[in-house]
Formats: structure tokens, C-alpha cells, sequence
């Protein structure tokens, strides 16, 4: 991931994903600036998000889980998923992508939100919980990848028609297998 937000350092237009959002940069007067503030800050959340889950970090460093769980949280709430949700606005492959990409924004705020909320209200089991489940949703940027190689390499399909799967594949795998984690951390016997 950081090789690829690096391929954007230069803030040039036409570098990598925009050579094909050229009509979007060109009509639509904030989408070069709304992805830039995506690819910019999305790419923090990731390395926060790994190193929260971590009991040594929380049982040792509590601050420093704090302090970069802050980082994670502003990273999303304020810039990462809102801009998200504008350029998912405009996703390739019409309607079917851009529900997905729109509900995969949504979701990653609320749930992002949610465990904030419960963290202020020394909930920490739910507070976990809720971010599982967002980091599932931040995992998305990897896993979107993921997909879009495999489906091309094993069955070469249209590019928009693997645009619209993985538009979708990025996440809902994601957040099956955060819920199936959630369900065996709070149904152990």
C-alpha cells in the first residue's frame, strides 16, 4: 500500500487509478482534491490499526495505544472515510459499485464512531468489538487488491465487470470474518 500511495507523491492528474477518473478531475471541480486527501490519509489507518490489537501494547504502553488509536480514529472520522464517501460517489461501474463502495464508506465511519463512543463510556469489550470491525473495513484497501489480481489472473474478465466484484469483495469477506472473530471472542466456553 505505501508503494502504491507513493505512485501518487507528485499530485500529478494523471498518475496510475486517475488515468482512467479523467472525465471525474475534469468535471467535477473537488474530486481531485478529495482523492488526494483520501490516498493521503487512508494510508495511516492501516499501520494504526495493526498495532492495536495488540495486548502488549495495551497492557504495557496504554498511552501509546491511546495516542495512536487517536491517530486511527481522526485519520477516518475526519478525512479518510468522508472523502471515501465522495469519491465513492463517482466509482466506476455504476451503480453496483458505487452502493458498495458508499455502503463500505458508511460503514467504516459508523463503526469507526461507534467504538469511540463506547471507549468514552469505558465499554471496552464492545468498544473492541466495533473495531474489529473497522479495521476490517480499513483491511478493505488490501483486500480490494487482492481480489482485482486474482479475478484478473484466473479468469480475465471485463474491467468494469471486476470493478463492480470487487467493489464488493473488498469488504463484505472482511467484515464476515470480523463478525465470525467477534462471535469466538464473546462465545468462548
Amino acid at each position: 500500500m505505501v508503494e502504491i500511495t507513493l505512485r501518487y507523491s507528485g499530485f500529478t492528474l494523471d498518475a496510475n487509478f486517475l488515468m482512467i477518473k479523467q472525465t471525474e478531475i475534469e468535471e467535477l471541480w473537488w474530486y481531485r482534491y478529495v482523492f488526494y486527501i483520501h490516498v493521503c490519509t487512508a494510508i495511516f489507518a492501516l499501520p494504526a490499526g495493526f498495532t492495536q490489537f495488540s495486548p502488549y501494547l495495551l497492557n504495557a504502553y496504554p498511552r501509546v495505544h491511546r495516542a495512536i488509536g487517536y491517530l486511527y480514529v481522526c485519520t477516518i472520522l475526519i478525512f479518510a472515510a468522508p472523502s471515501g464517501l465522495f469519491i465513492g460517489s463517482v466509482a466506476n461501474g455504476g451503480l453496483t459499485s458505487i452502493l458498495a463502495f458508499e455502503l463500505l464508506g458508511l460503514g467504516w465511519f459508523y463503526f469507526t464512531w461507534r467504538a469511540v463512543r463506547l471507549a468514552v463510556q469505558r465499554n471496552f469489550n464492545k468498544h473492541r468489538d466495533f473495531m474489529i470491525r473497522s479495521f476490517a473495513l480499513t483491511c478493505s484497501a488490501l483486500t480490494l487488491r487482492f481480489w482485482k489480481v486474482a479475478l484478473v489472473y484466473f479468469f480475465q474478465p471485463n474491467p468494469m465487470d471486476v470493478y463492480q466484484i470487487i467493489a464488493w469483495l473488498g469488504w463484505i469477506p472482511n467484515l464476515l470474518l470480523a463478525e465470525f472473530i467477534i462471535y469466538q471472542k464473546n462465545h468462548k466456553l
